[in-house]
């Protein structure tokens, strides 16, 4: 037996079924027998009444002690909720026992008569009186209200709020508690008289007896924004203090003057407080409580408690100080001590599961000695050999940063998807014609093989949009080791446009059950098929005129199409080696072989439409000739990409994203107006007297008809939505295609590729594919597909991050999106790998300002329109003069140092030559520094700038003088192009960056 084990006394475990809470047991002399002895009365929620004397058993009865000790048992009609023993009856000194049911309060009076023989006594329960509750029983307390002697009264706090009272067999008063939303515990406290309570907002409150006398009468809950009525004031806690956590229960102990303490039962802590709301103590417990119970110490000025938590564990405190622990039967709702005839200081204690346990702390001594230990000397090779051992195993763990399952280990369940070849003979589409033409549906089987014991297990299969199947989720049976299920459903098409993936995905989960875990671990296998493209499209007669066109180039001898595709043979044309494929949603797609080339051309009317096709061109051409033994065989792309068709699914996908914000705008205005026109109209209807109305319920009508119109108008611009981005998604799909094969992308930069372009699988309105997109694209090219090592690492060195929202237009995503083209064809490697290889200089992390965003570097030959870094500067050079509002002298002042800066500087541009390839580098690190060149600008003073910029180009080498006439021609010709105003811009902003980039280079010297 362990030492700190509870020593069982006596226990009875009630029936089965039943279920008890901690206001359900309650302990006291309720036979009024006169000795002093402690009876057990229990109550359930079930409606059942137990009272208990017990006794230890003796040896001749054999076990039979709870049923010997057990005085009575009713069955109630309604569910107890509290049982109490007090003082309840007007002119009487005995005790009485309340029993608080959800919608009714009874007062028994529990009385014995003594028979001739030991099992003669019979115990009665007698009803002295009863109130039935207008509003339902949450818990109650009871105590000497007001200071009265001789009697206890009732408090009942309801579940909506309200404190109701009775004193003895009449109601007194009910009170609403203000700001109530779920009620907590309630208590009263005598030597104050005051109530307390914890409210919803986890603070601890306290009401005076008085303060409830005088307040507002409660009829109905008051609304905190009416005034005061009449004749009561308003309700106010007296004092609070804030827990910061849910009370499981209160107390306040009675059994010493001289303590005067509240306690709190917190879910995470147990606090002390004066009868003021001032803090004694607090213990930050290590576990979940689930009851407490102070009781009187042995040393002055302590207390004692007895905390029940939900590891079966009894424990003892001295204040904050753990004096025992006991080990319990089961988790305890309820604890008391009690006095009985044999023993006093008993511990009762009471589960949730119905047992009733009479314990008390006791301890058998033990007889175990340990033997002892003969002392060994380390052996410290070993010890060395064992730690080199575990190093070892150390680092092979840290060198594998796995992030996925191994593959290798063999799953628990086999998921095969097999699609059939054929049609189904009878459709079973939703919608079974589409413009004419029949909507098909193919069968699809799925075996799942288990290779254990499974348990519940759950089959869920998903298409994308506007593909549906027959059934989505199949619950399967438990399976055996060896056993086998197959299911089979159907997809078909649901939408008058083509999905952007016939891909489906299967997911089953179940749970496999363990030694440690019986019920099993939940687990998920994943599986995937894919649906024939004669699902969505029929067989057609070639189009000639188009107006997109697509050339996919081979390095093999043209084949022809009737091979490639046999199911769609029925209408081509042999002569011509073409063929066309008939959406139902009314496109048409054309592929046509080249006589002498080997190349194939895709057209068709529509951009999206192309996607299913020219990607099952290429996987089929990769399967034609993989089987006639062709290894070397490669689909390529010649370009160029045909940006300006993806970007006109992009411009329609943002509209119907602006559109519906807009009318997300309008029906929330005209809600807000609909609800006031309402108010109004109830404020005219319930006037006493009648006056006109004023046209109200004419607005009101239309106001209403405008609502209904634009919810319309806002359903169906979403179902346009759906669609867009659909067809976006199809346009962005062979957009990655075309990119792959035009430069020969590996699988794994084609799926950073297509994360990138494609990072969401549906929008939503909190964040849509436009921001997503240009906040993935944007960060690849300032990593991996970066002009310099340096942009890469001042983008890395950056802290903040923007909150993606819908932007003002497309125009920057374009310029990215095209730019992201073209580092890709000029040789941009895609891989994520490059971030952790890039070390940031020191320089470049003092460089870089927390928060923002740094503009993308871009040469001057990447794209045609003004750069991108151009864009946040002009911002900024427009921004700043604002920031600083100063008097005419000042900007006078201003202006003729500018002006002279700019003589200065177009003085260090004739002297100044740089070599061709320097010029072209200094371009594109001129835009990364010109926003921190502009913020020093405006902090120092222009005089100082006017005095380095004259300093530094004397110290100018005369390296540079010597290639003068290369740097004039080359000048000459940017002058051409440019116009003589933006060329006098473009002089004065490149001569500022120039001075402030001198100013730098003898700084780092010295440092």
């Amino acid at each position: 037996m362990s030492l700190f084990k509870a020593r069982d006394w006596w226990s009875a475990v009630l029936d089965e079924g039943e279920e008890f809470d901690q206001g359900c047991l309650c302990v006291g002399d309720v036979d009024n027998s006169g000795t002093g002895h402690d009876k057990v009365v229990v109550g359930s929620y079930m409606g059942m009444l137990r009272v208990f004397s017990p006794h230890a058993s003796k040896p001749r009865e054999g076990g039979q002690g709870p049923a010997d000790s057990q005085l009575l048992e009713v069955q109630l009609r309604d569910p107890i909720i509290q049982v109490e023993v007090g003082k309840f009856v007007s002119c009487s000194e005995l005790l009485h026992l309340a029993v608080l049911h959800p919608r009714k309060l009874s007062v028994y009076s529990v009385s014995g008569t003594a028979g001739n023989v030991e099992h003669g006594a019979q115990y009665q329960l007698k009803l002295v009186y009863e109130h039935n509750l207008q509003r339902t029983a949450c818990n109650m307390t009871y105590g000497p209200f007001g200071g009265v002697t001789g009697h206890h009264s009732l408090c009942i706090q309801s579940m909506d709020g309200m404190l109701m009272f009775f004193e003895q067999d009449s109601y007194s008063f009910g009170r609403f508690l203000p700001g109530f939303l779920l009620p907590g515990p309630l208590v009263y406290c005598p030597r104050t008289d005051n109530f307390l309570t914890v409210s919803s907002a986890r603070q601890l409150e306290s009401y005076k007896y008085e303060t409830l006398a005088v307040a507002t009468e409660a009829e109905s809950r008051p609304d905190p924004d009416l005034p005061v009525k009449t004749g009561g004031k308003r309700l106010t806690p007296d004092w609070t203090l804030i827990l910061g956590e849910q009370a499981l229960d209160l107390s306040v102990p009675s059994f010493s003057h001289s303590s005067s303490s509240i306690f709190v039962l917190g879910e995470r802590n147990l606090y002390c407080l004066r009868d003021n709301g001032q803090i004694r103590f607090m213990k930050k417990l290590e576990f979940n409580p689930s009851c407490f119970l102070p009781y009187a110490s042995v040393t002055d000025g302590t207390t004692s408690l007895l905390l029940g938590n939900h590891t079966n564990m009894l424990l003892v405190y001295q204040d904050v100080t753990l004096k025992w622990a006991a080990q319990l039967s089961c988790v305890p709702v309820a604890v008391r001590v009690a006095n009985f005839p044999e023993l006093k200081g008993v511990v009762v204690t009471l589960g949730s599961d119905g047992l009733l346990q009479c314990s008390y702390m006791g301890t058998d001594p033990s007889f175990f000695s340990t033997p002892k230990v003969d002392a060994r000397e380390a052996d410290y090779e070993q010890v060395e050999a064992e730690m080199k051992r575990l190093q070892r195993f150390i680092r092979e763990a840290t060198r594998t940063q796995d992030i996925l399952p191994n593959a290798n280990t063999e799953d628990n369940l086999t998921v095969t998807a097999t699609v059939c070849s054929s049609m189904d003979s009878q459709s079973k589409a939703v919608i079974q014609d589409i413009d004419g033409l029949r909507v098909p549906s193919v069968t699809v089987q799925v075996k799942v093989k288990s290779n254990c014991v499974v348990q519940s297990s759950k089959l869920s299969i998903s298409v994308q949009p506007p593909l549906a199947v027959t059934q989505d989720q199949f619950v399967l049976e438990p399976m055996g080791v060896g056993s086998s299920k197959v299911v089979a459903f159907s997809a078909f098409l649901n939408g008058h446009y083509p999905p952007a993936d016939l891909t489906g995905d299967i997911a089953v989960s179940y749970s496999s059950p363990t030694e440690l875990n019986p019920r099993g671990v939940p687990r998920v296998l994943q599986a995937r098929f894919n649906l024939p493209l004669a699902l969505v499209c029929v067989p057609s007669s070639p189009a000639k005129n188009t107006k997109f066109k697509i050339t996919v180039d081979t390095n093999q001898p043209p084949v022809s199409l009737s091979l490639v595709f046999p199911e769609f043979s029925g209408k081509s044309e042999d002569k011509e080696n073409s063929l066309a494929f008939q959406f139902l949603s009314g496109g048409r797609v054309t592929i046509q072989a080249s006589k002498t080339s080997q190349r194939y051309r895709v057209q068709s009317d529509s951009f999206e439409d192309m996607w299913l096709v020219v990607k099952e061109l290429v996987l089929r051409f990769d399967g034609h000739f993989s089987k006639m033994g062709v290894k070397d065989f490669r689909n390529s792309f010649s370009g160029p990409i045909p940006l300006q068709e993806y970007f006109l699914s992009l411009d329609n996908h943002f509209q119907l994203r602006v559109s519906a914000q807009q009318y997300q705008d309008l029906l929330s205005e005209r809600a807000v107006q609909f609800r006031a026109i309402q108010r109004r109209l109830l404020t005219r209807f319930k006037d006493k007297t009648p006056a006109p109305l004023q046209n109200l319920d004419t607005l009101l009508d239309a106001t209403y008809n405008q609502v209904m119109a634009l919810a319309g108008a806002a359903e169906e611009n979403r179902a346009l939505l759906e669609e867009a981005f659909v067809r976006l998604r199809s346009a962005t799909h062979l957009l990655v295609l075309l990119l792959s094969l035009w430069q020969g992308l590996t699988s794994d930069q084609t799926a950073i590729l297509e994360a990138t372009l494609l990072p969401l699988l549906q929008d939503t309105p909190q964040l849509g594919w436009e921001e997503s997109c240009d906040a993935a694209v944007s960060h690849l090219l300032r990593t991996c597909l970066s002009r310099s090592p340096k942009d890469q690492a001042t983008s890395l060195a950056q802290t903040g991050s923007l909150v993606l929202g819908l932007p003002r237009d497309t125009n920057r995503l374009k310029k990215h999106i095209t730019l992201l083209c073209d580092r890709i064809g000029k040789g941009g490697r895609l891989t994520l790998a490059s971030e952790a290889n890039v070390q940031i200089p020191v320089q470049v992390q003092t460089l870089v300002v927390p928060g923002g965003v740094e503009p993308i570097p871009e040469a001057a030959g990447d794209w045609e329109e003004p750069a991108l870094p151009q864009e946040p500067t002009k911002f900024i050079s427009k921004k700043q003069p604002s920031k600083k509002v100063k008097k005419d002298k000042d900007s006078k002042d201003k202006k003729e140092v500018t002006k002279e800066t700019s003589q200065v500087t177009l003085k260090e541009e004739a002297d100044v030559q740089e070599p061709v390839k320097e010029v072209k580098k200094e371009k594109k690190e001129s835009k990364e520094s010109s926003k921190e060149s502009k913020k020093e600008s405006s902090k120092e003073p222009k005089d100082e700038a006017k005095k380095e910029s004259k300093k530094e180009s004397s110290k100018e080498p005369s390296k540079e003088k010597k290639e003068a006439s290369k740097e004039k021609k080359e000048k000459e010709k940017e002058g051409k192009e440019s116009s003589k105003e933006s060329g006098d811009k473009k002089v004065s902003k490149k001569s500022s960056v120039k001075v402030k980039e001198k100013k730098k280079e003898p700084e780092a010297g010295e440092g």
